[in-house]
């Protein structure tokens, strides 16, 4: 009797009431980024950023609680995006805490947001099969890898759009503010985090291979060529800075290019699992 409810427990709980004021913080912080980025209003970008503290205090909860109640954040694809966009929160705040960059605020706040409502809202869908120790690894890997990639593509974004302004010699309110993130700041921490990334990155795409190989599924889903494609553009944007030099608008592109890759994965893998494939 007790063994199917335990089994249902593994794959998803209701939402906490810390998601529910997660939600609400993260949904106030994004005004607060906004107003701070529109009207220039320096006071709003402080709130801004204490009010995403705040919000990534009660995602974590969220989590904790969930684990508590037998979920996994490596259950199911759902629940590794609430973990991706908690892990990425967290990231964008100490990558960008010595620097005001509403704009990269702006984008951040509401991105978590949306993500962890996929997360929690969408539908649970069947369960994975086969999702042994091995495959929880995987995916494991794979959330912190994406995660990483995630806040080095918001810095990525970031630098392309200060640097057109820099081009056109705009130095207006939108962009270039007080103690903001230099453009080669922007360009080295989002390298780094691609550094760090990579390795975690690889190790999740080799684990997978090794998790397919084992249930015997085959490698003819859609997902495992965007998987590849994200991998090769982030080693290809290692050894081309490496090799021969490239900074700033180039490796700023590939690293936009190689998360989008990876973004196709997920929303493939999400997809399939809402509607039970």
């Amino acid at each position: 009797m007790d063994a199917p409810a335990a089994s249902e427990r593994l794959l998803s709980v209701p939402p906490s009431a810390a998601f529910w004021i997660a939600i609400i913080l993260y949904a106030t912080a994004t005004i607060a980024y906004l107003v701070s980025f529109v009207a220039s209003r320096p006071g709003a970008s402080g709130l801004g950023r204490a009010l995403f503290v705040l919000a990534l205090i009660a995602h974590g909860v969220d989590i904790g609680w969930r684990g508590v109640e037998h979920v996994h954040p490596a259950a199911s694809v759902r629940e590794a995006l609430g973990f991706l966009a908690w892990i990425a929160g967290g990231g964008f705040l100490a990558a960008t805490w010595r620097f005001r960059v509403d704009l990269a605020g702006v984008v951040a706040a509401p991105s978590t947001l949306a993500i962890l409502a996929v997360a929690r809202l969408s539908p649970v869908g069947a369960e994975p099969a086969g999702l042994s120790a091995l495959g929880r690894i995987h995916i494991t890997a794979a959330v912190v890898g994406v995660a990483m990639f995630a806040v080095a593509t918001v810095l990525a974004g970031l630098y392309l759009l200060e640097e057109r302004s820099l081009k056109r010699k705009r130095f207006d309110k939108m962009t270039f503010k007080s103690n903001r993130a230099p453009l080669e700041n922007l360009d080295r921490l989002g390298h780094r985090l691609v550094y760090a990334g990579f390795p975690v990155f690889t190790a999740a795409v080799v684990l997978g291979i090794v998790w397919v190989s084992q249930r015997g599924s085959g490698f003819d889903r859609p997902e495992y060529p965007f998987a590849i494609a994200s991998w090769l553009t982030y080693a290809a944007l290692i050894a081309v800075r490496q090799i021969y030099g490239w900074r700033g608008r180039r490796t700023a592109i590939l690293t936009l290019a190689g998360f989008a890759a990876a973004v196709a994965v997920l929303v493939i893998y999400l997809v399939r699992r809402s509607v039970g494939g």
